[in-house]
């Protein structure tokens, strides 16, 4: 079962990049006490992702914290290098570019999906939420193959 507004977020650990490796961030360490806006892609480097979801929250990143966000993450099942990689490719200095390389925090959401015919495996559906102290208190899932409801500009418009 999927998760809804008004779930608190499930315990999961994701990676991100410190220095020259990987560090483990838990779901609390992201979430708790803060209110963050959190978005999930496909897959870094991929062109929907690239061109049009994660540039939008660079872009619009000092709007969201205008809004009393503390934190904009963004998840993928991908390893944190690729992450951090992409981030860097991006200028997502702003942004916390979060690696959930084994799928654990997708799957405990319940917003997994099948990429395997494109060679791509187990992947996050596109998505996109506000979290306030691990509990979510907005989320928009993309149909597939769109890229609005889970936009920065969709984000500014729900705080």
């Amino acid at each position: 079962m999927a998760i809804k507004e008004g779930d608190k977020l499930p315990e999961a650990t994701m990676h991100i990049m410190s220095g020259d490796r990987p560090q483990a961030v838990t779901t609390d360490d992201l979430f708790a006490g803060k209110k963050v806006v959190a978005f999930a892609v496909p897959g870094a480097f991929t062109p929907g992702c690239s061109q049009v979801h994660l540039p939008g929250y660079v872009v619009n990143a000092d709007k969201l914290k205008a809004k009393g966000v503390d934190s904009i993450v963004c998840i993928a099942v991908n390893d944190a290098f690729v992450m951090d990689s992409w981030g860097k490719a991006q200028n997502a200095d702003e942004l916390v570019m979060a690696g959930d390389g084994n799928g654990d925090f997708t799957r405990a959401l319940g917003l997994e999906m099948d990429a395997s015919g494109f060679g791509l495996g187990t992947r996050s559906q596109r998505y996109a939420m506000i979290v306030d102290d691990g509990t979510v208190t907005a989320l928009a899932v993309e149909a597939p193959g769109a890229i609005e409801a889970s936009t920065a500009e969709a984000m500014l418009e729900a705080l």
